[in-house]
């Protein structure tokens, strides 16, 4: 798959009322399984540092073709309606502005890793329900329910910065392609892995389920980015 030339962007603008915005900020509970903390070789270490660095903002996309522009207009149009129906009124991904800054920072972190977007976007809504702040009982955190060891592993160590969207998008994606080239590209045993759960049908099969909701139909016609 190609990837689209990028430039940079500024972020969008964070705003709202401060009751809802604490309200928002509370963590809240998220029935995932565990990923296991397992050694890294220092190569591999060295290699997923790399891969989770970069811009502090996703960059805006460039394509090649009128085509490939149009069909992620429409892509970014679909995912922001079939997105609303699965928040609360209360939700920072409520307003329209944030779901879209939500949906090109996935578009972006999962064409990096080599990933489908409507996978990605399944995962998530089996994971957190689109809750920024969600917190599964064994500590695992944000839309992607990244668990902490990851920031100690391949970050630097602070925790708090898997409650960033961008950053949990990155680890999230991250990691689930280390999983997919262990597994030698079997997306089945890497979910299991991505899960706690590896060699059983429940979170793989719950993730493709989902994943069926996300699929866009433009991407049938051919890549978005190409």
């Amino acid at each position: 798959m190609r990837r689209a030339g990028l430039t940079r962007r500024q972020c969008f603008g964070f705003a709202g009322a401060v009751s809802v915005a604490w309200l928002a900020a509370l963590p809240s509970p998220a029935h995932a399984g565990t990923q296991i903390e397992e050694p890294l070789a220092d190569a591999v270490r060295t290699a997923l540092s790399a891969a989770i660095a970069g811009d502090a903002a996703p960059p805006a996309p460039e394509f090649s073709s009128r085509q490939a522009y149009t069909a992620y207009l429409r892509w970014l149009t679909a995912m922001s309606a079939r997105l609303r129906n699965h928040i609360s009124a209360q939700a920072p991904l409520a307003r329209p502005v944030m779901r879209e800054e939500f949906l090109q920072t996935l578009w972006y972190e999962s064409r990096r890793a080599g990933l489908d977007s409507s996978l990605v976007l399944g995962l998530i809504q089996v994971e957190s329900n689109f809750r920024k702040y969600a917190i599964s009982s064994a500590g695992a955190r944000g839309y992607m329910q990244v668990m902490p060891f990851w920031a100690r592993q391949i970050g630097n160590g602070d925790a708090g910065v898997l409650f960033h969207m961008q950053a949990n998008l990155r680890f999230g994606c991250v990691i689930l392609r280390h999983y997919l080239d262990q597994e030698r590209g079997d997306l089945f045993m890497a979910l299991g892995r991505y899960n706690g759960s590896r060699g059983q049908a429940a979170y793989p099969n719950a993730v493709f389920a989902r994943q069926r909701g996300w699929i866009f139909a433009d991407q049938e016609k051919g890549p978005l980015d190409a």
